[in-house]
């Protein structure tokens, strides 16, 4: 459904976890192009119409403007009293996230018809500004499946850039 509207990745755990990293998490985290507020009621709309609600609010103008604000917005099934995965989505919000939407990927490893960011990015987010113990094990378990492909040249840079803009050095 959000593919239909939007260029979109899926960040964070669930990169790990869909290369076979064993471990739990309660969302799927997704970054979405920054779309006009039509676009984006369609959207509501099909994922209403599919049996997914928003937990902030169930109007779509409450909802864009979340995501307007640089706040995460979650869906989760109807119905389902709440239970994990949910959907957690954040529009673009700088440089590097454009970045890692024009270089998104499929990964043949997991099976998985979805566009995730590069590995290098997901190592760099975790390694640089996650870093809690779990974040820096998917980025050690991401290093083992892909140690004969990933560039750490642009790991480094990444780095550099996630300093001056998200850390702000």
């Amino acid at each position: 459904i959000v593919e239909k509207y939007v260029k979109y990745i899926v960040v964070s755990g669930f990169v790990a976890i869909s290369h076979g990293r064993r471990r739990t998490t309660e969302d799927i985290d997704m970054i979405i192009e920054r779309i006009p507020f039509e676009k984006f009621r369609r959207l509501d709309k099909d994922l209403d119409e599919a049996g997914f609600e928003c937990m902030q609010s169930s109007k779509a103008d409450d909802i864009y403007d979340y995501l307007d604000n640089g706040d995460g917005i979650r869906y989760v099934r109807k119905g389902r009293d709440l239970l994990p995965p949910e959907m957690e989505i954040k529009f673009v919000k700088d440089e590097l996230d454009e970045m890692q939407i024009k270089t998104r990927k499929k990964f043949e490893f997991t099976g998985l018809d979805i566009w995730f960011s590069s590995i290098e990015f997901n190592i760099a987010f975790k390694e640089e500004l996650l870093k809690s113990n779990k974040d820096l094990e998917d980025a050690k378990h991401l290093r083992i499946i892909y140690k004969d492909e990933v560039d750490n040249n642009l790991i480094g840079e990444i780095k550099r850039k996630i300093r001056r803009l998200r850390l702000k050095e």
